[in-house]
């Protein structure tokens, strides 16, 4: 098969694509002032031919000859220069994908010498260790977190009785604090009625009532 530098005329003594890109590129150069020339000689000779037009017919016809014949130059010249425009960008696009070639290769090399010291099935052992210690990892630290009784089981139960029994004497005693003297007993009253003023005070009103009839019976 026929490589890329083979193609391109890059063996033994041959150019470079970069030398004939910039050699191709010297010639379009050189031909586009080639043109501007000959549209100047041709604008020259058509001016000449109008001004010869009526006074020298044989100068007039000459102007024309000479104009016809810069044409058919500048036709040439126009296909010339589309010839190399279109072999330049050729080789500017076949150079292109050399180096992309030429750089691609040189990463795969670079990863094929990455690659070398690996194996899949190493490679497959190792992500299996690592998820082996992790999984030790995970085991230790749930160990670790475990409260340690060291041989003692209490009734779960049992101890949470006793906490509701302590909470409660507890806020029995924040409520006696809180209520004060007002809330102890007073002692039995007697059952025996005792003298109180009231009868006393009868006694006054009967006696009041007699000293008033009294005072009636006298008149």
């Amino acid at each position: 098969s026929i490589t890329f530098s083979k193609w391109l005329g890059a063996g033994k003594g041959g150019p470079t694509p970069q030398e004939a890109i910039q050699r191709l590129r010297d010639t379009e150069e050189m031909l586009s002032k080639k043109q501007e020339f000959l549209e100047k000689k041709i604008e020259q000779e058509l001016t000449a031919a109008k001004k010869h037009g009526t006074k020298n017919k044989r100068a007039a016809l000459q102007a024309l000859k000479r104009k016809k014949r810069y044409e058919k130059q500048l036709a040439q010249i126009d296909g010339t220069l589309s010839t190399i425009e279109f072999q330049r960008e050729a080789l500017e696009n076949a150079n292109t994908n050399t180096e992309v070639l030429k750089n691609m290769g040189y990463a795969a090399k670079a990863m094929k010498a990455a690659h070398d010291n690996m194996d899949i099935d190493k490679v497959d052992e190792l992500m299996q260790d690592i998820a082996d210690q992790q999984e030790l990892a995970e085991e230790i630290s749930t160990a670790i977190s475990k409260p340690v009784g060291f041989g003692e089981e209490f009734d779960e139960d049992e101890l949470m009785a006793e906490l509701e029994e302590l909470e409660q004497e507890e806020l029995d005693k924040n409520l006696l604090e809180i209520s004060g003297p007002e809330t102890v007993p007073l002692p039995n009253v007697p059952s025996i009625a005792l003298p109180s003023k009231p009868a006393k005070k009868k006694e006054e009103e009967d006696d009041d009532m007699k000293e008033l009839e009294n005072w009636a019976g006298s008149m």
